[in-house]
Formats: structure tokens, sequence, C-alpha cells
């Protein structure tokens, strides 16, 4: 039923409707109403309300429920109460320090939301939000890859368990036991990776993780090779700790050790089974060779093994971890770039010897991943349904891959070059003509495809050669990948 009113004037403009049947409150929708003909100018400055007895009277609802309105606009600086005058419309234009602010807020809380969301994105520059038909970014994944009917069962299981009151406590520092145990299992089948679950430490993303091995390490040692070019977003967590960057120029198979001795840093970052972003992988002999240097040196290697999981052509590489027998490796591993980002999951594996410093420095420090996530993916692994999952990821993502690369073929001819090594989630192409980057990125922007250059991933960005960009297409349909290639193509070419 409706109910209306129609105070001080005959005027539409004034009229008050609400409705018993709605979803929201009385309260709330006499409210709106109100706060809305302030802001529209209909109440204006100093414009008395109705009184509280005489609406709810009109509209035939509780006094209690006009009051409840009338204080929530009270509060939110619309109106004021004043003694024998009842509740007086303030000003509401710009300079006024209430509800101005309040209504711009609500303005443009979308745009606002969308913006933030985009400039969270890693790679998206926040400069430049607009959303495009064909995005190649790297980092975000298919969304239909995800199990969300397998992570709803498993949520509401544990929800319904007997340790579901665990989530009312703080959680263990490194992470609970049982998925570290399967995370060790799943690392030793898959990585060779040797280790005990006392070394695994659960952590939301791997900058958290890099933000704990900063602080491992005394201030005088506080220098980090990082490979040149390199992932940007590792690199500046070191440079927000204080530490000294030392860029180390890649060769054909991988960081060149001699330049890296001459420096003789505390800390050298690689990511030796599929470089970021050039995809080089290195071989055997090279790994030896800088294990050897770290052993000499009393360096520590972190190896960021960000995207194991994806490799088409071949069997899996296995890790540095795997090969290290004086203990100097680090060794970072993600769920970001298999299952999902936004999980926020990730997992180190510290040396044994670095552990005592680790609980001297971060014993109070409850494990920032949620305990119910960890609790699914324990058991999303214990289950089986990890593997599966990777296995059917690797093979959609096959595919992607194989289509790209056609594509490019189909398309560009040999005016490019392609550089993989068939793995990953994303490719780089240089251009043989020597087409500039920001060239070409300006010009897939006018075709309405989003591409992204490799500056970024460069310390020294006077060395960064200027005819390469980075294509991701993890996020993308084969349909997509093929259209957004075709448009490429008449940007560039």
């Amino acid at each position: 039923m409706d109910y209306y009113n129609t105070t001080n004037t005959d005027n539409d403009k004034i009229m008050i409707t609400v409705h018993s049947d709605s979803e929201n409150p009385l309260y709330q929708q006499i409210y709106e109403q109100i706060k809305t003909k302030i802001m529209r100018g209909d109440y204006p400055e100093g414009f008395r309300l109705i009184s509280t007895r005489q609406l709810s009277k009109e509209l035939c609802v509780g006094r209690n429920t006009v009051e409840s309105a009338y204080a929530q606009l009270c509060l939110e600086g619309y109106v004021k109460s004043m003694k024998r005058s009842g509740f007086i419309v303030n000003n509401v234009s710009d300079d006024n320090p209430h509800a101005s602010n309040k209504m711009r807020g609500n303005g443009c809380l979308q745009a606002s939301a969308q913006r933030l969301s985009r400039q969270s994105i890693p790679g998206y520059s926040s400069n430049n939000p607009r959303q495009y038909d064909y995005d190649f970014q790297y980092g975000s994944l298919d969304p239909s890859l995800f199990p969300y009917s397998q992570w709803r069962r498993l949520t509401s299981e544990i929800l319904s368990s007997n340790e579901a009151q665990n989530i009312n406590y703080y959680n263990n520092i490194q992470g609970e036991l049982n998925l570290r145990i399967e995370i060790m299992k799943y690392l030793g089948e898959s990585r060779g990776v040797l280790c005990n679950p006392e070394q695994i430490i659960l952590c939301s993303g791997t900058r958290y993780a890099l933000e704990i091995i900063c602080k491992l390490f005394p201030k005088e040692r506080r220098t980090a090779a990082f490979e040149e070019p390199g992932y940007d977003g590792s690199r500046i967590v070191f440079e927000n700790n204080g530490y000294k960057i030392n860029p180390i120029p890649l060769r054909k198979e991988g960081v060149d050790i001699e330049i890296l001795a001459n420096g003789s840093p505390g800390l050298v970052y690689i990511t030796p089974s599929h470089q970021f972003p050039t995809g080089l992988v290195m071989p055997i002999q090279h790994r030896t060779n800088l294990l050897d240097w770290a052993v000499q040196t009393k360096s520590v290697i972190i190896e960021d093994d960000y995207d194991s999981e994806y490799r088409y052509h071949s069997r899996p590489i296995p890790s540095l971890q795997s090969i290290d027998r004086h203990k100097r490796v680090i060794y970072l591993g993600t769920f970001s770039k298999s299952l999902a980002p936004g999980l926020r999951m990730s997992y180190m594996i510290l040396p044994e010897w670095m552990l005592a410093q680790y609980h001297k420095l971060f014993s109070r420090y409850p494990s920032t991943v949620s305990w119910l996530q960890q609790q699914v993916m324990s058991l999303y692994m214990a289950r089986g349904y990890w593997q599966r999952h990777l296995r059917k990821g690797c093979l959609k993502n096959k595919k992607k891959y194989d289509i790209l690369l056609q594509a490019i073929q189909d398309q560009f001819g040999n005016r490019v070059q392609i550089h993989n090594h068939n793995a990953g989630l994303h490719i780089l192409l240089e251009f043989n003509n020597g087409e500039q980057q920001e060239y070409l990125e300006e010009k897939a922007g006018q075709y309405n495809v989003k591409v992204y250059p490799t500056l970024p991933f460069w310390h020294q960005k006077e060395n960064c050669p200027k005819n390469e960009v980075l294509l991701g297409f993890s996020n993308l349909s084969e349909t997509q990948i093929r259209e957004g290639i075709h448009r490429l193509n008449l940007a560039w070419f």
C-alpha cells in the first residue's frame, strides 16, 4: 500500500511517498526522499520540515519511524534540530562542511570504485584508467577456471565442522600445519623442493614475503642484486626497505655471474625457471655456478618460482632449491598465477639456518592469510582437486598460447620476434623494424587494444630496448586473442 504526504503545498516536488511492501524500511524511504529534495533544492536552506507528529499521522506510520529518519538527516548534516522551531534545512552547497561532503562521496562512489579497482591491477596505469575491448594484461586469470562450486562446498564443510571455532583465534604465525604439509608434498613431487613444514611460511602475496625477507638481514648487508630486466613489483619492495639495488644484466643463460661477483651483494633475486619478462630458462650448469658463487660469498639467492606450473611443450624444470646442497636458496611460490590472485595466498621456504632469526623478529606476527581460506586450500589439495585444476588450467592456457603465437605469425609475419620459451602467461614481442614502445602503445590504444611497455622492468631505464612490448593472454578468451591481434595488425602495420 502507498501513503502520501502533501505538506505545506500541493506541489508534487514536496510529496513524500512510502511503500509498505518495499524491501527498504519505512524510515529509510522517508530519509532518502527528504535528502533528495534537499539536494535538489526543493527544500532550500532554512526550510522547516513538517513536524514528526504531523508527518507520522499523514503517512499512517509510527512516530518513531519518522523520528529515525529525521535523526539520520541530522547526523549527516542535512538538517538541524532547533528548540521550538523543529527541523530546519542546512546549507548544502559546496562549502558546507557536513552534508556536501557526504553527497559528493555518494555521487562519486561508483566512479571512484571503478578507478581504484583498475589501479589495483598490476601493470595498470593509473594515469590512463580507460577500459579496452582487448586488454593483453599480464596477471589476471580466466574467471571460468576458478573452481567456484568446489570452493563453496569445501567452505561450507569447514564451517560446519568442529574445527570452525578456530576462526575465532589468531592463526599460527607460519600458517596452518595441514596446509604447509600439503604444500611440502606438492613441491616435492612437482618441483623437487626439499624441505619440512617448519620451513614453510604462508604469506598474503609474494611482496609480503619479500617484506619479511628484507628484515631478516642486517643493515650492513642491505644490497640486493636483481636481474636486468626483472620484475619491478619485487624490486620496489627492496627499495622501500632501504636496500641498494645492483642491476645484473642478463645473458642468454641468465644473470651474468662475473658482474654479480664484482658486486658481492648479500642477496640476489632471480626467476630462473621462467625469467620475467624475457622468458629465459637458466641451464643447469649456470645454476650450479650461481650456487657456487653464493657459497663462496655467503650470499643468499631468492628463487621466485612464480609460474612454474605452466610449461606447454616440455616437463616442468626442477627448481634451483632442489639442487642447493648448502642451504643458500630462499624459495618463493604463489597460488596467484595458478588459482586466483584475489585469494592473496603465497608461501616461502626459508633455509633452516634462517628460522631462528625469523622467529626472533616475527614470533608475534600472526599469519596474514585467512584461516578459513587456508583450510579450504588444504582440503582442495588433499583431495586431489588441485592437481586436476592445474591440468585443466595448463591445457586451457596452452591452447590460448598456441592460438596467440599462430595469430601473431599469421598477422605480423617476420616483422616481429617472439620471446617466451613455451611457458607462462605472457610473451615478449620484439619489433624488427625498431618501432618504439610509446608509438606501439599509442597506436594500439587508438584501436581500443591495450599492450604493455617493458620500460618499468628496467632499473637502468636508458638500457631498455625501445622496440619491445609485453602481451599477457590468460584473461582473454580464444576469440578475443584472435580479434585483438587482428586489431593490433591494423594499428601497427
